[in-house]
């Protein structure tokens, strides 16, 4: 690694903090780690749950990283289609040496046109998406394609990072950064899939998610259309599609 090995996380109003602190908390611990948050515009950004982040930097005077990491969370259907931050994101990845996302951060990613042809990962609900953008979606909580990585549903941002910080500075430094998170999960139910979770339980999840889904379907339809001519998508929310989405693309 290099003496100065620059991490931004490219964040947006409402994501998810766990996306981003996550990934970060293992990030942070990569010898000669400099973090560093951007955003479309400079100064605080507040996550979805209230939580506000403050010395946040433009994106747009960024002029490159060794790691480019982004999170996922409400607010991403509105990031989809800003085009400042969309081009930070092309531009930082185009030199990044790693381009990671956490959950819904891979549809900016897509959305970005830097998933042409690969496979991702995606939050369960949402993976199906990807393909509006020429992605291949991926039902894996750690997805690898070429010097992109990307995580599942929020937890996985975790486990996206360790991975990565094995990649970067080996797999004993990453153990030694788990073992101190001592992270080892151990859920008190076994429902952090639709494939695992009782049949309610998934059709309250499902619901709460279908509040935003439409909105979010329609944006990555115009972003996807723009990007590679006007890509179809499934809607897994619609009565034919739920099964097939309940068993994973």
């Amino acid at each position: 690694m290099s003496a100065d090995f620059s991490v931004v996380f490219a964040l947006y109003p409402r994501l998810t903090q766990l996306d981003f602190t996550g990934p970060l908390e293992v990030f942070a611990q990569l010898p000669q780690a400099r973090i560093v948050l951007a955003a479309t515009q400079a100064g605080e950004l507040t996550a979805d749950s209230g939580v506000t982040f403050a010395g946040v930097r433009a994106i747009g005077e960024i002029s490159a990283c060794a790691l480019l990491c982004v999170p996922g969370g409400y607010g991403c259907t509105a990031a989809m289609e800003d085009a400042g931050y969309l081009e930070g994101l092309r531009r930082l990845a185009g030199g990044a040496r790693y381009v990671t996302s956490v959950c819904t951060g891979s549809l900016l990613l897509g959305a970005a046109g830097l998933l042409r042809g690969k496979r991702a990962a995606c939050h369960w609900a949402f993976r199906e998406l990807l393909a509006n953008f020429g992605a291949i979606p991926d039902p894996a909580r750690v997805v690898r394609d070429g010097n992109v990585f990307t995580g599942g549903g929020v937890t996985a941002g975790i486990d996206m990072a360790l991975t990565v910080m094995a990649e970067i500075a080996g797999e004993e430094l990453a153990q030694a950064v788990q073992l101190g998170m001592e992270y080892a999960p151990a859920p008190p139910f076994d429902s952090g899939r639709p494939e695992q979770a009782p049949p309610q339980v998934v059709a309250t999840v499902r619901r709460q998610f279908e509040r935003r889904w439409s909105e979010r379907l329609a944006a990555a339809r115009r972003v996807g259309a723009a990007l590679a001519g006007s890509p179809t998508s499934t809607d897994p929310f619609a009565p034919a599609a739920r099964s097939a989405t309940l068993s994973g693309p």
